[in-house]
């Protein structure tokens, strides 16, 4: 799907998408969140959770959409496009997301212990930094909430 070209779909298609990336995460042990990143209806970038597996704290679903999109268009800034993820990001992927001039996030689950997009912290969204990044939360927060409830439920 990298690089095709979808005709125009919704916030709720993107995030699906995301979904399904986040059970990649699931699968190799990891927290399920998922990431794309979109331009002008094409996936310029996908990641998942790989923290554990690679041994790196920054391999945070965005940071790896981030770092692909940013290597197929052989530019860090990824102006006009936008990211849907699976959770509310943290402070560490709000950072990279402002940094790389992401235009707009859409993202699942809210995130009261981590989130950086209103719940704990107002990162994203904010007009006190050099870019603003648009956000909405909540987008299939039900779905995106349930795969990291059964997650952590299962590890207990």
């Amino acid at each position: 799907m990298l690089n095709e070209r979808i005709p125009e779909f919704s916030d709720d298609y993107w995030l699906a998408h995301a979904l399904r990336l986040a059970e990649r995460a699931q699968a190799a042990g990891e927290v399920p969140v998922g990431a794309v990143i979109v331009h002008e209806q094409r996936v310029i970038g996908e990641g998942w959770n790989q923290p554990i597996s690679s041994s790196d704290p920054t391999a945070h679903a965005e940071i790896m959409a981030l770092r692909q999109a940013a290597q197929g268009l052989n530019n860090y800034r990824l102006l006009n496009t936008t990211l849907y993820v699976t959770l509310e990001p943290c402070v560490m992927c709000a950072g990279a997301i402002i940094h790389a001039r992401v235009k707009r996030v859409v993202f699942g689950a809210y995130d009261p212990k981590a989130g950086a997009a209103g719940s704990l912290f107002e990162v994203l969204g904010t007009k006190k930094l050099n870019h603003y990044v648009e956000w909405q939360g909540g987008v299939l927060a039900e779905p995106c909430a349930l795969a990291l409830k059964a997650f952590f439920r299962a590890r207990r």
